[in-house]
């Protein structure tokens, strides 16, 4: 059995004229992306792998959860940035088999459209949700034939 787990970034700054791909964080998305990633810790979730757009706003998300998990190795993978769907079971089954868990760090509206199509519900990912999926599989190479199911969706406005 594996665990994934799909993260949008954190709420980003508007205010800044920089180019979308250099967004930074505003105050809220550094507070919600601590206290999200604080959350599944103390809530018994465990990630092993952290995979992330490169963009300044999903790796700057990714980098408070993989802190908060004592963990400072993060993937970038550019194909996360502006994503198609296959972009996710692309990065997913290539993710090595000694992980049992992954998070993958990315955008919408494609995060939300690839969650929605692993499951029957429809899910809308505000800034900083996530979403766990269990995988029935052994190994991630497996997991477009493998079940899954939606474990938990945390939305930050109910969480924090």
């Amino acid at each position: 059995m594996k665990t994934l787990y799909l993260v949008r970034h954190a709420k980003s700054d508007w205010t800044h004229d920089v180019p979308d791909f250099d967004r930074p964080l505003n105050e809220r998305g550094h507070s919600n992306a601590r206290g999200m990633a604080k959350h599944l810790l103390e809530n018994g979730f465990n990630i092993g792998c952290f995979i992330s757009s490169p963009a300044k706003r999903a790796l700057t998300t990714c980098r408070y959860f993989a802190e908060t998990f004592g963990n400072s190795n993060i993937k970038k993978i550019e194909d996360l940035y502006e994503p198609l769907l296959e972009d996710f079971t692309n990065t997913v089954v290539r993710i090595d088999d000694e992980y049992t868990s992954a998070a993958l760090f990315s955008h919408n509206p494609t995060i939300s459209q690839f969650a929605s199509s692993l499951t029957s519900e429809v899910l809308e990912f505000p800034t900083c949700a996530v979403a766990v999926f269990e995988v029935d599989c052994e190994e991630w190479s497996q997991f477009e034939g493998a079940h899954k199911t939606l474990t938990h969706f945390f939305l930050p406005r109910e969480i924090l």
